[in-house]
């Protein structure tokens, strides 16, 4: 897969921090790449950018990969078959769905949780994955050469809780459910399915925690360039290849022991 020339990948939650900084990573790095997210102007900015950047890199004439923005809502099913069928229309097949569209919902006591809280963060984060998840395997299946790659963008969170984070604690640890049994169950058609769980990023997600407002120096980040380039390493495999799990924190940050 990675020795082709015309390399697709779709990239969810790509208007801002993991998922933009990737998905045009993806695109200097010469893959076809559709940004997918709810806002659709931040997606085509994001194009722009990525495009001015990589002309300006390669020069003028050169041929540019070609990049494609897609609004999606990825608690909806219809939403999500639409960025399939648009992205299949578009280039013929699918070489990797990097699944990164997520929310934090609310840092509170699990007794004051909503209900509503907690539905969307499922919807989102768990929901909206498994969605993106069918229908990418249905493409990579029947498509010609078979097969591609999903990535899953976990969290530290799927491995070990934050305080007063049930319900997005509770969904990472879910998605990686989500991978070993894609990865178990796709792996005879070709389909790798591996996982980044990523600690503090420099984002808008992690920006607007509680957490972090109330105590913003204490916290180290790093730039989601840095992530974007995991996910890279990940992304440019030989397919016979899988990385299953990968880690990216900050040096300092206090996860492993008792901090």
């Amino acid at each position: 897969m990675n020795k082709r020339a015309d390399r697709i990948a779709i990239v969810t939650g790509a208007s801002s921090g993991i998922g933009q900084a990737t998905a045009v990573a993806l695109f200097a790095e010469g893959w076809h790449v559709v940004f997918a997210g709810r806002r659709l102007d931040r997606l085509e900015q994001a194009i722009v950018a990525a495009t001015q950047a990589r002309r300006a890199q390669a020069g003028e004439a050169a041929a540019l990969p070609r990049a494609l923005a897609v609004q999606t809502d990825v608690t909806s099913e219809d939403s999500v078959r639409n960025l399939f069928a648009r992205t299949y229309a578009t280039f013929g097949r699918l070489d990797l769905l990097f699944n990164n569209a997520g929310i934090s919902g609310q840092e509170v006591p699990v007794e004051d949780l909503s209900i509503d809280v907690w539905r969307s963060v499922v919807d989102t984060n768990l929901t909206g994955m498994f969605l993106c998840i069918q229908e990418a395997v249905r493409l990579m299946k029947h498509q010609t050469p078979r097969g591609g790659r999903i990535i899953n963008n976990g969290s530290i969170s799927a491995q070990v809780p934050r305080r007063n984070s049930i319900a997005y604690t509770a969904t990472k640890h879910a998605v990686t459910g989500l991978t070993k049994s894609i990865a178990l169950d796709c792996r005879d058609f070709d389909i790798a399915c591996g996982q980044i769980d990523v600690g503090r990023i420099d984002s808008e997600i992690g920006a607007s925690s509680p957490t972090a407002t109330a105590n913003p120096s204490s916290i180290p980040k790093l730039d989601t360039q840095l992530a974007a380039q995991a996910v890279l390493q990940m992304a440019n495999l030989p397919i016979e290849a899988n990385m299953l799990f990968t880690t990216l924190l900050p040096t300092k940050m206090p996860f492993v022991g008792r901090g």
